[in-house]
């Protein structure tokens, strides 16, 4: 049995469960947390504990804990840094969690805890390379190659929202120019909208007006035939192909995994379209062997991603990019 911890800015998520996707059980709370990292950490445990005791289990029966949380971190010493959305600094997750309840600790940034839960658990099943967008206020991304979870040498790797698909375009929050993120990234995005949205669209109709247009709103628009949601979708299409084509190039996956906004939008708005756009520019040895899917898990994610970093760091036995694994 597996022990897998979400941690959001807002929300944390706890699952017991095992090797198949089964949870004993599950609870999300708020983040809550404060300037002391252990403090917060100490009650975390404490959560983590109770869940164990109602699922039935000792804690010596639980293999691995897996920790799910956004970046920047360092996996391989169980460290948070400065995370954007949590007053930490330098948090010592594997070292107090481990201290508390007695069991091996893993810890990965949220893209590639996602990576995880979608090919374990979810669309990326029985794949050994599969590629996994996050596509919400930024663009993340998680590499699994030849079985196994990729992280650079760097442990950078799969920041896909930052590929350029504008040389000298459009500034990014990163600081560089042309990214991904800076044309269709959630927060980029919206930010387009409240500038560009006709008052007469039903977009503004949906959102309330131009200045709180989204992208559900595009989504929920372009399906009922709005012209300019539909030119919306188009242009988000092109520049994800875009990415996706490099990506192609560089990996060859067998499958590309793609969340949020584009499992949102679905078959004719978005993967269709963008699977034409991706088969003009790939060679067909590449496009061929090719899936480009929606991911599967949507709101359960959280409560999976903990579990897949549990199971990666458990049965490779380390916590940096070695040891295969089969999901």
């Amino acid at each position: 049995m597996w022990l897998g911890i979400d941690i959001g800015g807002t929300k944390t998520a706890l699952a017991v469960g095992d090797g198949t996707g089964a949870l004993l059980a599950r609870e999300r709370h708020p983040t809550a947390p404060t300037r002391d990292a252990r403090k917060d950490l100490r009650r975390l445990a404490q959560v983590a504990r109770s869940l164990v005791d109602q699922a039935g289990l000792d804690l010596a029966e639980i293999q691995a804990v897996g920790v799910s949380v956004a970046g920047p971190l360092d996996a391989a010493q169980g460290v948070v840094l400065n995370p954007p959305n949590l007053p930490w600094q330098r948090a010592p997750v594997r070292e107090a969690l481990t201290q508390d309840l007695g069991r091996p600790v893993y810890l990965e940034n949220d893209a590639n805890a996602a990576a995880l839960a979608e090919w374990h658990f979810g669309a990326g099943r029985g794949t050994r390379h599969m590629l996994y967008l996050t596509m919400s206020t930024g663009i993340g991304g998680g590499l699994i190659l030849d079985g196994r979870l990729y992280r650079g040498f760097s442990g950078n790797a799969g920041e896909v929202g930052h590929i350029p698909v504008v040389w000298e375009g459009a500034p990014c929050a990163c600081g560089l120019r042309g990214c991904l993120e800076a044309y269709i990234g959630g927060a980029a995005w919206s930010r387009r909208l409240a500038r560009r949205t006709p008052e007469s669209s039903l977009v503004a109709a949906l959102a309330g007006g131009p200045l709180q247009a989204r992208p559900e709103h595009v989504v929920q628009a372009a399906g009922q035939g709005d012209a300019f949601a539909q030119a919306e979708m188009a242009r988000f299409n092109n520049y994800l192909a875009r990415a996706i084509v490099q990506m192609g190039f560089c990996l060859a996956p067998e499958r590309i995994v793609l969340g949020t906004i584009v499992a949102a939008a679905g078959e004719a708005l978005c993967l269709a379209p963008v699977r034409a756009r991706v088969a003009e520019h790939l060679w067909p040895v590449i496009r061929e062997g090719l899936q480009i899917v929606p991911a599967a898990l949507g709101e359960r994610q959280p409560d999976y991603a903990g579990l897949g970093v549990a199971i990666q760091g458990g049965r490779s036995g380390a916590a940096g990019p070695t040891g295969a694994v089969t999901p």
